[in-house]
């Protein structure tokens, strides 16, 4: 009797110390996360892309860029505010172009073209 009690605390102890230890790592992940996230919200990105579509009403224009490896994005297609309204009339479809971009809410905003 005495040995199945003490088997049982030394399982409950284990077992609580294996989840405080993965706790405690998903903690450390979470920061690691959030600040990631945060030193990027601030960042500017370069990408070169071509110009596929121009929505001059809504202020987005949509480009095939290539990767970005300052957000380890591989080459992709995807739309993106264009923060300066000036800016569109760099852009053309079919144009291959430099641009700049920084995380804005849940997309991403152009804020310069070369």
């Amino acid at each position: 009797m005495k040995q199945s009690a003490t088997f049982t605390l030394l399982i409950t102890l284990a077992f609580g110390a294996g989840t405080a230890f993965a706790a405690d790592k998903m903690g450390d992940m979470r920061s690691m996360d959030m600040g990631d996230q945060k030193a990027m919200a601030g960042a500017t990105h370069k990408a070169v892309g071509v110009v596929k579509e121009i929505d001059a009403k809504a202020g987005m224009a949509t480009f095939a860029h290539e990767p970005v490896k300052s957000l380890n994005w591989p080459a992709m297609t995807m739309g993106f505010a264009v923060k300066d309204k000036a800016l569109l009339d760099k852009l053309a479809v079919g144009k291959k172009v430099e641009f700049e971009f920084v995380k804005e809410g849940k997309g991403y905003a152009v804020t310069g073209v070369k």
